[in-house]
């Protein structure tokens, strides 16, 4: 059952436009919990919401695909500080959403309390390194927080992700998202995740009714990153000990066999 068929219940709820969106809900200081669960748990989930939720449109479009390109330096100093839980951490990506063309440059460092940050800024299309404009916005960005713009030299793609996402708007102007058809792809490697969901709620500080929902059906929290947690599927050589439990329960290929294969 593709997440099309699956996520149907989308075509009833009230819709918001991504302008009041952004209004209400933009987050960009935020508190996110990431569950991962059967892609049937995530459709009950929705049903559930349903009442009180309102669900994201533009140009008639409810279910969007997103392309998001992981950039990171030769000897992956992002990476490795995710995996090492350094202080002073941080995420670059362009986010290409396909069915609009649009296209941004995004940075992501850790935020007070436990919270993330981000920044973007608009994005060529297609093209897989930053601009002078844009490391010049990655600099501002490393300087208002206190990191050191040679931690970002030499900025290349590492991995590519591709999946499909609805957005939810809720009470309280919290936002929860659910991501299907999940694919990592980098070396020529790919690694998918089929009938698995990831759900995530944003929220400004305290759990969200979806939270609730999801612990009431024994669903917790897990680590996990697109970019580092697939790139730990995808090279068993690098340390992974935040993502372990992830990565051997729900990724389908194991580490090993993709280090031997």
């Amino acid at each position: 059952m593709t997440a099309a068929v699956a996520f149907d219940t989308l075509g009833a709820l009230p819709a918001v436009s991504l302008a009041e969106m952004d209004q209400r809900a933009a987050l960009q200081c935020r508190f996110d919990r990431k569950y991962l669960l059967p892609a049937g748990d995530a459709h009950r989930l929705l049903t559930e919401l349903a009442p009180v939720a309102r669900v994201l449109e533009i140009d008639g479009t409810r279910h969007f695909t997103y392309e998001s390109l992981y950039l990171d330096t030769p000897d992956l100093v992002s990476y490795l500080r995710t995996a090492y839980r350094h202080r002073r951490r941080f995420k670059i990506r362009t986010r290409t959403y396909v069915d609009s063309g649009s296209c941004w440059l995004e940075a992501k460092v850790p935020g007070p309390r436990g919270s993330t940050i981000k920044y973007r800024t608009p994005h060529v299309p297609g093209q897989p390194h930053p601009t002078d404009t844009g490391l010049a916005f990655l600099d501002e960005v490393f300087a208002r927080h206190g990191l050191s713009p040679t931690a970002r030299a030499g900025l290349t793609p590492v991995l590519r992700t591709a999946y499909l996402r609805f957005a939810l708007l809720m009470p309280g102007d919290s936002r929860v998202t659910v991501d299907t058809d999940l694919r990592w792809i980098a070396d020529g490697r790919e690694l998918r995740l089929p009938g698995v969901a990831i759900v995530e709620t944003k929220t400004g500080s305290a759990a969200a009714e979806a939270d609730r929902r999801l612990w009431r059906r024994g669903h917790r929290p897990v680590a996990i990153s697109k970019y580092a947690t697939g790139l730990a599927a995808l090279r068993a050589d690098l340390p992974a000990a935040p993502w372990r439990r992830v990565l051997r329960q729900h990724f389908t290929l194991s580490r090993e066999d993709l280090l031997h294969g």
